[in-house]
């Protein structure tokens, strides 16, 4: 039986940067206000709410739901003022569902580490970006959709990459679809007209070459991809006024 005294984290190291990347480059963005402090402390409990959800759902033991609702709780008590404020930020929590969904999916069928459930969970936080704009700017446009599309290519990038490194490093296919990945990901951005935001990516595209085949410890994995993470956050500050 898994305690209900000892705090409970999720283990995915990776998702931190996902849950904090897209939504404070958001409120950059958009515009801080005070309320961005309550959306993301209610953003942040209501990812860790859905840690113990998908595993009890996972491993069907309801022990774990007691923190799922903590999580949940300290969630609405931190989102119910911004969204009095900004009542329309209740669709971007309905545009995740469908998304959710499909993790619960994954969940049941102990896929968690499939591609595609990948995909829905990177979705579902650049759309926790897309709120954290929408807090400060009060409405969506063009630059909010372009942090979307950038923190979207940037973590599927980086999916690709810890795949090859670990899970299926020795899967062929996903070398290829990570080499190509990110050399169709520098070629798109200079043929849609983004040439200096390549500069946000070269370290991913190096990295996804140079270590590729190479053994190393899964912390040092983790490691160079939290700094991965920090050049490409602190590169999209620069480059998005410039």
């Amino acid at each position: 039986m898994a305690s209900t005294k000892k705090l409970l984290i999720p283990k995915q190291h990776g998702a931190w940067a996902m849950l904090t990347i897209p939504f404070f480059l958001g409120a950059y963005a958009g515009g801080f206000t005070w309320l961005h402090i309550l959306l993301f402390m209610g953003w942040l409990a209501l990812y860790l709410a859905t840690y113990p959800l998908l595993t009890a759902i996972k491993l069907k033991r309801k022990e774990y739901l007691s923190w799922f609702y903590r999580y949940s709780s300290v969630a609405v008590l931190m989102l119910v003022i911004p969204i009095y404020y900004h009542m329309k930020l209740i669709y971007f929590g309905m545009a995740m569902v469908p998304f959710f969904i499909m993790n619960v999916y994954f969940a049941k069928k102990k896929k968690e580490r499939d591609f595609v459930n990948d995909v829905a969970a990177i979705t579902s936080f650049c759309i926790g970006g897309l709120a954290s704009f929408y807090m400060g700017n009060g409405q969506l446009n063009m630059d909010a959709l372009e942090l979307f599309m950038f923190c979207f290519l940037f973590f599927i990038g980086s999916t690709f990459y810890v795949k090859t490194m670990i899970r299926e490093k020795n899967n062929p296919v996903y070398k290829w679809l990570s080499w190509g990945y990110h050399l169709l990901l520098i070629i798109g951005l200079i043929y849609a007209h983004y040439p200096l935001f390549v500069l946000a990516y070269i370290p991913s595209v190096i990295r996804a070459f140079y270590l590729y085949g190479k053994s190393l410890p899964i912390k040092k994995i983790g490691v160079s991809e939290f700094v991965n993470a920090v050049y490409f956050f602190a590169a999209m500050i620069f480059l998005f006024h410039v």
